[in-house]
């Protein structure tokens, strides 16, 4: 029989892997290059000295309704059965389906006037979450990634970036920067960090395999002292890390009270809010929630309430936390989408995909509240004052986190990169 001690019943390999994958959502290949670094053009911006501190990043995946959501048309044709109501803020009005956030209206920007030519789901999802069209060359960072890049990581027993939600493909990852800006990737955020403590396995088995490994490794990272080499290994010191972390705590909901976590409501999006605010509150950079369900070309009148229900309780038990708690105005709040849906009700009584004129929210982080800014004509099919494209609502989220829109980072293959693009932030969306 071999004793507990002995290496042989483990592959070395397999096993650091499958931790730094566990909590760090990286593997083994795809290791990239530091990208060097240079100034861009100057835009002429004052470094923000209130900048937030954190993004919480609400994607509605398959394209939200802006006409049935935040830029309601009373009395047109186009409206169809959406009604309309009155907020908390004078002159701002919106659907019937967010009777939560209509009473925290004051906390919200509405941008109205958001335009893309992106109207198929993944070259609209990709080019919302990096400011650049999707090339099969290159991966592009995302603003979580970015602002770990930029500001570092908060908490150094905590992943610095977190995404919660069933997509398998995250758009807006680490991109071409080391695999250590990665989001960590949750699907249920009501199973806590999987896989977080030993099984079968006492601390002291566990780490004497760490130090086998680390001797079987050390004439290796001698040899190869390279960044590549270096910044895995870290991964792997970052994972067990965080395994021994008391802060592990942040990813288990079954310590707020049921009242509260009804609040949010009971369903996967509301929960991954919930979570997104504990994490914050320890000091997690970047987090991500996700909520699909939005390609609504039949029954539009039937489909939008019920995902609009969701999105309304979560986001307002969300927004209502944070301002309570002090945290909103150093976390900015996005709720974005990939596009809109066109105005004109199809013969399926649906909507179909329509990337001209749609509608995002920013709230929190220095953004003004209690505004509604640009406009669409009077059918919401046309932006008709202050056109806001993907790389400036980007770029106005960089600006409230205090990210360098000049700084020009370049990927392994030498091609230059900035957080935004070419994209300009919305100033007057500032406090």
């Amino acid at each position: 029989m071999k004793s507990p001690l002995q290496s042989d019943e483990w592959s070395r390999r397999r096993f650091m892997e499958g931790t730094a994958k566990t909590f760090l959502g990286v593997g083994a290949l795809g290791l990239t290059t530091r990208g060097q670094s240079a100034l861009g053009p100057n835009l002429g911006l004052q470094q923000r000295a209130d900048a937030a501190k954190h993004v919480i990043y609400l994607y509605m995946g398959g394209g939200m309704t802006h006409i049935d959501t935040f830029d309601t048309k009373p009395g047109h044709e186009n409206q169809g059965q959406t009604k309309t109501i009155n907020t908390n803020v004078d002159g701002i009005r919106m659907s019937e389906y967010l009777p939560s956030l209509a009473k925290q209206a004051d906390k919200l920007a509405i941008v109205r006037s958001l335009t893309s030519t992106a109207g198929a789901h993944d070259q609209g999802n990709y080019l919302m979450h990096t400011s650049y069209e999707q090339r099969a060359t290159i991966r592009h960072p995302g603003i979580g990634a970015w602002a770990l890049k930029f500001k570092g990581r908060m908490n150094p027993n905590l992943p610095g970036s977190v995404f919660v939600g069933g997509n398998s493909r995250i758009n807006g990852g680490g991109g071409f920067f080391e695999p250590e800006y990665e989001p960590l990737a949750i699907n249920d955020p009501n199973s806590g960090l999987k896989n977080s403590r030993l099984r079968g396995m006492n601390q002291e088995v566990f780490d004497h395999r760490l130090e086998l490994a680390g001797k079987f490794d050390t004439e290796f990272h001698e040899k190869y002292d390279v960044k590549q080499v270096r910044a895995y290994s870290q991964m792997y010191d970052d994972a067990v890390r965080i395994m021994q972390s008391e802060d592990l705590k942040a990813f288990n909901l079954a310590e707020e009270d049921e009242m509260t976590r009804e609040r949010y409501g009971d369903n996967s999006f509301g929960q991954g809010c919930l979570l997104a605010r504990r994490l914050i509150e320890h000091d997690v950079r970047s987090v991500e929630v996700s909520y699909g369900g939005w390609d609504m070309h039949n029954n539009v009148f039937v489909s939008a309430p019920e995902r609009c229900a969701v999105l309304d309780q979560a986001m307002g038990a969300l927004l209502d936390d944070l301002d309570r708690r002090g945290k909103l105005e150093e976390t900015v709040v996005v709720l974005t989408t990939e596009f809109g849906r066109t105005p004109r009700i199809n013969q399926n009584a649906g909507r179909d995909h329509y990337p001209k004129a749609f509608s995002s929210v920013l709230a929190g982080g220095g953004i003004k509240g209690g505004i509604a800014y640009g406009e669409t004509d009077e059918g919401a099919e046309n932006v008709a004052e202050n056109p806001v494209k993907i790389p400036d609502f980007n770029a106005t989220i960089a600006h409230a986190l205090g990210l360098p829109l000049d700084h020009v980072l370049y990927s392994p293959s030498k091609r230059p990169f900035t957080v935004a693009h070419k994209g300009k932030p919305v100033l007057d969306l500032f406090a």
